[in-house]
Formats: C-alpha cells, sequence, structure tokens
C-alpha cells in the first residue's frame, strides 16, 4: 500500500492498494500523476532525493489554488510475511515528511535517522550502491545503446562483482595488519621472560622494605591517632563552649527585644498623650471662641431687653388702628360673598341650558349626515339586498357602541349617586376642617407662645452638641492613631510576606466582594473561609516553630470545595486580577489519621493548635506530620525512627527525609505575632468606631416637627376632601358628554331602519341646524359673561380683600405678643441661661488647663524611662557584640581543629590497611619515642629507595 499526501500533484490523502505480488501498472492520462507517483516511491527508497535544500523540499510540496501545504508526506506499508526485513511484523510501515524546514523518517509511526532506514533497505536487498531496483523512464534504451565496455560495468555492479572486489581487498589489508600483530606479541612475550627473572631478585628485596614500612604505618597511624583524639578533645570542649554562649545571646537578645518592646510601648504611649494634649488644646481654642460668640449673644440680649422695655407703652395706638381696618375688610368680603351667590345660580342654569343645545346641536349634524350618507348609499347598492345586508352589518355594530355607552354612562352614574349620597357627609367633613383649621391656628398661637422656652432648649442643646462635638474630635484623633498603628503593623506583614500572595489574598477580597455587590455565587460567599493563619490561635512560645513549619502555606486559602476555587479563579482571571493564589479543598484533601510517638519529649504540633473542627482536613494537611520537640538531638532521633518532621521551639527543622535547617530566628518580624497585632488594632478600631457612633447629634428640628404634625395631618385631610368635591364636580361634563354620544347613536340606529324609498326634507333639516347653532352662540355669549364677572370677583376676594385681612392678623398677633410681655420674659431667661454657659465655659478652659499641664508632667517621665530603656538596649547590644565576637573566634578555632580533624584522618585513611597488632602495639609510647621510632624506621626505608614497589605484584 501507498499514501501520498501534499507531494506534487496529490494534494488529498489518496491511498493506493491493493498491489499484486507479480507485476503492477499504472496507466492513466497525461497529467493525471503517473510520474509523480513514481517520484513519491523514489522519494522514500532512492537515495536521490536525500540532501534536499529548503527550496527543492518546497518545490516538492503541492501548489495549487487553495492554501498552500506546509508539509507533505509519501508512507509505503511493505508485506514482511517473508521476514524480509528484520523487524518481526508481517507489515512493515516506512513514512518520510518533508516540510519547509524539516525532513523525517517515521518507521512505523515511531521517528528513525535517515542512517537507519538506509540500513534497513540495505538488509532487504535495496543497496544504495546497486541502486538498479528502480528503473527510470529512457534509462532501458540508455543501457542498449551503451557501448559493451559501459555495459560490462553495468553488469558488474547489478551482479554485485565489484562490491566482491572491494570487500575482497579490504579482508587481504587486514590479513597484512593481523600478521604484523603477531611478530609484535612474540616480541613482547621474549621481553615478559627477561622481566621475570629481574622481578625474582626484586622481590627479596621487597620484603625487607615492607616489614619496614609496616613499622612506619603504624608508627604513623599511632602519632596520628593520638592529635586525632587530641582534637575531638578540643572540638568537644568548645562545642560546650558554643552551646553556653548560644544560650548567653539568646538570653541577651531577648532581653534587648523587651527593652525594644517597652521602647516601642513607651512611644505609643507618647504618641496618645501628645494626641491628647493637641485634642485638648484644640478643645480649648473652640472653647475660647465659644465663649467669645457666648459674649457677643449676651451683649445682644441685654440690648434687646431695654428695647423691649421702652416697646411696651407705643403699640395701644397701632392696635386700634388694626382692629378698625380688620372690621371694614370683613365688611367687603361679606358683600362681594353676597355677590357671587347672586351670580353663580344664574352662570349654572345658562351653562346647562348650554351644554343641551350642544347636544341638540349634535343630534341634528348626525341626522344631517345620516341624510347625506343615504343619497351616498343610493348610488352604492345595486339591490335591496345588497343594502339590507349592509344596514343589518351597520346596526350591529351600533349596537355594539351603544351597550358600550351605556355601560359607561351607568358607570358614571352609579359614581354620581355615591357623590350625591356622600354629598352631605363631605360638607360635614368639611365643616369639621374647618373647625379643626381654627384649632390648629390656636395651636399655632400657643406654639409661638412656647417659641422662646424651645429657643432656650435648643441653645442648651447647642452646647450639649458642641461638647459632643468636641468628644467627637477627641475621639476622631484617637481613632486616627489607632488607624495610623493599624498601618504601621499592616506594612511590617506585608514587608514580611511576598508581594504575590498579599497581592493574591487583596484580588481574592476584590473577587468576593464583586459577588457580594453582584448578589450572586452565595454559595461560594459561604464556602470560603479565609487563609490559614486566620483561622486558628496557639500559645505565642509555639509561634516560631509554627511558622517555620508552614511556611508560606499560612496564606493558603481554605474553601469547602474545589467548585468553590473554580468560581473564584474565574471570576479572578476575568477581571485580570494580580497575585498568588493556593487553595485547600476540603472536600478533595485526602488525610490520614497519624500514630504519633508516646514520649515526654516531643509532642504533636497540631494538638497546640485551637480552630474549628469542620476545617480539620486543612490543618492535618499542613502540621499533621510534625512533632515539637525538646532538643535537636531528639528531633534527629524521631525522625530518623518515625519519619516524621521534627521542630524545636526555636526553629530548628529536621526532615524526615534526613535535612536539617535552622539558626537564628528574628521574633520580631514573626507572621503570627503581626497578624496577631493586626487583629487586635482592628478590634480596637471598630470599638472606638462603635462608640463615635453611638454619640449621635441631637437634632432641635425633631421637637418642632413633632410640635407641627397635627397640624400637617389636619391639611392632609384638608386636601382629600378638597379632591373629593373636585372629583365630583369633574364628572358632570363627561356624563353630558356621554348621553350627547349615545342619543346620536340612536340618532343613527333610527335612520338605517327607515325605508331608503321615503322622500328626504333636507331643507327643514338645514334650518333646524342653523336655529340650534345661533341659539348655541347667544348662550355661550351669556355664559363667558357671568363667567367673567365671577372670576372677576373671587380674584378680588382672593387676591386682594384676605390677603389684607391675613397681614393685619398677623401684625394683630404680633402685637398680642409684645403688649403680654412674653418676649421680654423669654430674652431674660436667655440672658440668664447665656450667663451660666459662660460660666461653665471658663470653668471646663480652666480644668483643660489642669489636664494639658499633667498630661506634659506624664510626656516629661516616659521620656525619662525611654532613656534608661536605651540605656539597657544599648548595653545588651553591646554585650551582643563582645559575644559575637568571642563566637567568631571560637568559630574560627572549630574551623582550624576540624581542619586539623580531617586531616589526621585522611592521613590514617592514606595509611591503608594495617596489622591488627599496630593497633595497640604502639599504644603506651609517647609522642617523643614514636618519633624516634619513625626516624629510625625512615632510616632503614632509605636503603630501599630503590626498590622497585610493584615486583611482587608484576611477578605475580
Amino acid at each position: 500500500q501507498v499514501i501520498i499526501q501534499g507531494f506534487r500533484s496529490y494534494r488529498d490523502q489518496t491511498i493506493v492498494d491493493p498491489f499484486s505480488s507479480k507485476h503492477n501498472v499504472i496507466v492513466g492520462r497525461n497529467g493525471s500523476g503517473k510520474s509523480n507517483f513514481f517520484y513519491a516511491i523514489q522519494f522514500v527508497l532512492s537515495d536521490e532525493f536525500s540532501h534536499l535544500r529548503p527550496e527543492q523540499r518546497l518545490a516538492l510540496l503541492h501548489e495549487g489554488t487553495g492554501p498552500r501545504v506546509i508539509s507533505a508526506f509519501v508512507e509505503i506499508i511493505f508485506d514482511n510475511s517473508d521476514n524480509r526485513l528484520p523487524i518481526d511484523k508481517e507489515e512493515v510501515s516506512l513514512r518520510r515528511v518533508i516540510g519547509a524546514k524539516k525532513d523525517q523518517y517515521f518507521l512505523d509511526k515511531k521517528m528513525v535517522t535517515k542512517n537507519d532506514v538506509m540500513n534497513l533497505l540495505e538488509s532487504a536487498g535495496f543497496s544504495r550502491s546497486n541502486p538498479y531496483y528502480i528503473v527510470k523512464q529512457g534509462k532501458i534504451n540508455q543501457m542498449a545503446t551503451a557501448p559493451d565496455s559501459q555495459r560490462l560495468k553495468l553488469l558488474r555492479e547489478v551482479a554485485g562483482t565489484r562490491v566482491y572486489d572491494e570487500r575482497k581487498e579490504e579482508s587481504i589489508s587486514l590479513m597484512k595488519e593481523t600478521e604484523g600483530k603477531r611478530e609484535k606479541i612474540n616480541e613482547l612475550l621474549k621481553y615478559i621472560e627477561e622481566r621475570l627473572h629481574t622481578l625474582e631478585e626484586e622481590k627479596e628485596e621487597l620484603a625487607q622494605y615492607q616489614k619496614w614500612d609496616k613499622m612506619r604505618r603504624a608508627l604513623e597511624y599511632t602519632i596520628y591517632n593520638q592529635e586525632l583524639n587530641e582534637t575531638r578533645a578540643k572540638l568537644d570542649e568548645l562545642s560546650a563552649k558554643r552551646e553556653t554562649s548560644g544560650e548567653k545571646s539568646r538570653q541577651l537578645r531577648d532581653a534587648q527585644q523587651d527593652a525594644r518592646d517597652k521602647m516601642e510601648e513607651i512611644e505609643r504611649q507618647v504618641r496618645e498623650l501628645k494626641t491628647k494634649i493637641s485634642a485638648m488644646k484644640e478643645e480649648k481654642e473652640q472653647l475660647s471662641a465659644e465663649r467669645q460668640e457666648q459674649i457677643k449673644q449676651r451683649t445682644k440680649l441685654e440690648l434687646k431687653a431695654k428695647d423691649l422695655q421702652d416697646e411696651l407703652a407705643g403699640n395701644s395706638e397701632q392696635r386700634k388702628r388694626l382692629l378698625k381696618e380688620r372690621q371694614k375688610l370683613l365688611e367687603k368680603i361679606e358683600e362681594k360673598q353676597k355677590e357671587l351667590a347672586e351670580t353663580e345660580p344664574k352662570f349654572n342654569s345658562v351653562k346647562e341650558k348650554e351644554e343641551r343645545g350642544i347636544a341638540r346641536l349634535a343630534q341634528a349634524t348626525q341626522e344631517r349626515t345620516d341624510l347625506y350618507a343615504k343619497q351616498g348609499r343610493g348610488s352604492q347598492f345595486t339591490s335591496k339586498e345588497e343594502r339590507d345586508k349592509w344596514i343589518k352589518k351597520e346596526l350591529k355594530s351600533l349596537d355594539q357602541a351603544i351597550n358600550d355607552k351605556k355601560r359607561q354612562i351607568a358607570a358614571i352614574h352609579k359614581d354620581l349617586e355615591d357623590t350625591e349620597a356622600n354629598k352631605e357627609k363631605n360638607l360635614e367633613q368639611y365643616s369639621k376642617l374647618d373647625q379643626d383649621l381654627n384649632e390648629v391656628k390656636a395651636r399655632v398661637e400657643e406654639l409661638d407662645r412656647k417659641y422662646y422656652e424651645v429657643k432656650n432648649k435648643k441653645d442648651e442643646l447647642q452646647s450639649e452638641r458642641n461638647y459632643l462635638w468636641r468628644e467627637e474630635n477627641a475621639e476622631q484623633q484617637a481613632l486616627a492613631a489607632k488607624r495610623e498603628d493599624l498601618e504601621k503593623k499592616q506594612q511590617l506583614l506585608r514587608a514580611a510576606t511576598g508581594k504575590a500572595i498579599l497581592n493574591g489574598i487583596d484580588s481574592i477580597n476584590k473577587v468576593l466582594e464583586h459577588f457580594r455587590r453582584k448578589g450572586i455565587n452565595q454559595h461560594v460567599l459561604n464556602g470560603y473561609h479565609g487563609i490559614v493563619m486566620n483561622n486558628f490561635e496557639c500559645e505565642p512560645a509555639f509561634y516560631t516553630c509554627v511558622e517555620v513549619t508552614a511556611g508560606n502555606r499560612l496564606f493558603y486559602h481554605i474553601v469547602d470545595s474545589d467548585e468553590v476555587s473554580t468560581k473564584i479563579l474565574m471570576e479572578f482571571n476575568k477581571m485580570n486580577l494580580p497575585g498568588e493564589v493556593t487553595f485547600l479543598p476540603l472536600n478533595k484533601l485526602d488525610v490520614r489519621d497519624t500514630a504519633y510517638p508516646e514520649t515526654n519529649d516531643a509532642i504533636p504540633m497540631i494538638s497546640k493548635l485551637r480552630y474549628n473542627p469542620r476545617f480539620d482536613k486543612a490543618f492535618k494537611h499542613v502540621f499533621g506530620k510534625t512533632l515539637i520537640c525538646r532538643s535537636m538531638e531528639v528531633s534527629t532521633q524521631l525522625a530518623r525512627a518515625f519519619t516524621m518532621d521534627c521542630i524545636t521551639l526555636e526553629g530548628d527543622q529536621v526532615s524526615h527525609r534526613g535535612a536539617l535547617t535552622g539558626g537564628y530566628y528574628d521574633t520580631r518580624k514573626s507572621r503570627l505575632e503581626l497578624q496577631k497585632d493586626v487583629r487586635k488594632a482592628e478590634e480596637e478600631l471598630g470599638e472606638l468606631e462603635a462608640k463615635l457612633n453611638e454619640n449621635l447629634r441631637r437634632n432641635i428640628e425633631n421637637i418642632l416637627l413633632l410640635l407641627m404634625g397635627k397640624l400637617v395631618l389636619q391639611s392632609f385631610c384638608f386636601v382629600v376632601t378638597i379632591i373629593g368635591l373636585y372629583n365630583f364636580l369633574t364628572h358632570h361634563p363627561g356624563y353630558s358628554v356621554l348621553q350627547t354620544e349615545l342619543l346620536c347613536l340612536l340618532t343613527s340606529i333610527s335612520a338605517l331602519e327607515t325605508l331608503l324609498g321615503q322622500q328626504i326634507s333636507r331643507s327643514k333639516t338645514t334650518n333646524t341646524l342653523l336655529y340650534f347653532l345661533q341659539e348655541n352662540r347667544q348662550l355661550l355669549n351669556e355664559r363667558i359673561k357671568l363667567e367673567g364677572i365671577i372670576t372677576r370677583v373671587e380674584t378680588y376676594l382672593n387676591e386682594n380683600l384676605r390677603k389684607r385681612l391675613d397681614q393685619v392678623e398677623q401684625e394683630l398677633n404680633e402685637l398680642r405678643e409684645t403688649e403680654g410681655g412674653t418676649v421680654l420674659t423669654a430674652t431674660t431667661s436667655e440672658l440668664e441661661a447665656i450667663n451660666k454657659r459662660v460660666k461653665d465655659t471658663l470653668a471646663r478652659s480652666d480644668d483643660l488647663d489642669n489636664s494639658i499641664d499633667k498630661t506634659e508632667a506624664g510626656i516629661k517621665e516616659l521620656q525619662k524611662s525611654m532613656e534608661r530603656w536605651k540605656n539597657m538596649e544599648k548595653e545588651h547590644m553591646d554585650a551582643i557584640n563582645h559575644d559575637t565576637k568571642e563566637l567568631e573566634k571560637m568559630t574560627n578555632r572549630q574551623g582550624m581543629l576540624l581542619k586539623k580533624k580531617e586531616e589526621c584522618m585522611k592521613k590514617i585513611r592514606e595509611l591503608g590497611s594495617l596489622p591488627q597488632e599496630a593497633f595497640e602495639k604502639y599504644q603506651t609510647l609517647s609522642l617523643k619515642q614514636l618519633f624516634r621510632k619513625l626516624e629510625q624506621c625512615n632510616t632503614e626505608l632509605k636503603k630501599y629507595s630503590h626498590v622497585n614497589k610493584k615486583a611482587l605484584d608484576q611477578f605475580v
């Protein structure tokens, strides 16, 4: 089978099969692809297409009208049932793929090199030296016309004779080379016999040399061993000193940290006291401003009281004049109301006549329209049946319209009956509302009398509000200081944590806030439980080991399920937010119970954590396989015995895989401690904000609104009654219009029911219509005249007489208040109240001065304490530096001793294997005696410096 795709003229995949085991012939028209099929087989099997340049590979790709082919392949499947190819398969697939920048071979869909393919083909008889298994077009003619010498050469190549000659020459050359090697081997054997005789003599000398050499190595071992033991003893001594120094250094660092904590606490207290002083000074300035304002008010009230006393005698004449003017206004109002009462009945009568005239006019117009329509229908219909059919249809539609109008008229008639039934009731309500309005006016007068009482109460409330403002200002400053402290702690936490992790936490919070704002994915909001660090608590003594164990896993996000995390991540990516997040889905965590060792030297870390039991899987995943051990020795033993991670309280960690990590850990940068401080600051901040929200401002307008509530309620009832009367009056025009429309429809029905053969009187209808038009025009003029009289009288009443009457009543009320002395009494009371407030303000200012002095004294004491703690911190720092230098010296010495120890051990290893007597024979000798014996050995060994040390091995 042959498969071609993208090669020359074969764009789509073409499969050619089956092939005969004998002969196969391909026929077709010109351009059908016979030559390209031949080239495809040659492309895979022949060496002619072996080295192709990029432009040649592109030339082999199909070029047509569609998109350009980027790669092509030719695959040949061989029948290997006779195992001609050295592959244990009945069918073998060979494919060659080319592109603009690639040329690859695949054998049974596995990529192979070109050499592997050539070797495979050569083993099957497709030799590169005998390429005549493919005969091209014209090759037979070329062979037939070739000279005899060339045909002989060709026959030799086809028969393989040339290859045989080449292989024969190679074999002869190889035989000559082998003969030369045999001669060299004989020479070497002769040399070995001579060398054995010499080695026999050297072996005796070597035995004496080995005797003294063993003694030398035993002496050197004893010397090196003594030096090694001495070095080890010094190292143990240094380790003990280092351990003591490390404990002392830890104590000094703890003391230094305590001093720094005290200094930070003092700095915080100083900041708070300075903030308090600033608030008190600001309050004092406000009190000073209030005192100045109160003095101004007192001066105004004193002048006002004096003026009121002068005004009490001069208002009687004005009151008499206003009473006289009010009487005249009431008489004029009564006169105009009588005139209005006489005119309105005439106006209503004319209006009713006008409406009846409009109805008659509409009826006459409809009759004339129907007559004209009858005349037109005379030419419209060709037969009586056709006319009667149209009339029935028209009557049916008119009946439906009449029924609709009747229903509307019935509804309006019912409303009119209800309105008439409630008319008396509405009039009674209106009368009662008028009475209520009079009562409200009396109430307003009473409120006017109480105005100054309310004003005094308002001033008291104003003073209380100022006090609350000052309290609020102080609390705002405390709140700002607490916010600043919170921001500092959050900055420290950010500095101790990676930027990517914190960005991830902020981004998750944004996604959750987006869900809350949109009101979507409530199950996601309920299924997210925050980061690991926010979901547990432990004692401060365990902060270091817990934090070292968890690492960045403290910032993993706990969720109920992988679905919740997927929803969050989808929105996270959709919003294109920054950061790095890792989730712990509780439904996917596979946590098994761990068997902890029963020992007093270690405890499971998870037993020291307090958390919600529903998050047990998450915390077992992070902390479940970690033990807190008493020391590094215990950690090493337990980690090896129980394959668990072990850690000390100082943060030195031993992995169950064998790795040891640890060293000094700066507790000031503890993320758990910082998180605890942030939580505490957030709680205090929330308490301050809640306290601030409790101090609500009192609003004096609420008292006035309460007093005016009844008046608003009565006004509302009055408005509702007016609306009812308006609806009553506005129903009549609609009723009249519907009656008129109904009359027109009945007229149309009557006209249609009349026979067409009757004589129509057009002139009579037209005369009646003109008479109704003239009558309606006269009624319209009369109604407009009466309506103008009513409008003029109502305007004069409302815009002139009644307005002036209200002004006179207001002036009389004001005179009544002044004459009663109410204002003077209220002003005197207000003056006494302002004097009391001035006194209270002055007392509060003195209290603030005393508080400021005491607070400044407290700041000075704190600053002295700060200096003492600074000196202590400096002393601890100097001690730590001195201890560090000593530790460096010990470290250098330890390094030298370790180096010496390694050298001794290296020299002992270089001595090689020693007899058992070498470990005990010279142990009792001193170093001086050992060096003397070693010198003697070296002297004897110098006699055998020429000895062949490999004589024994060479001889054997």
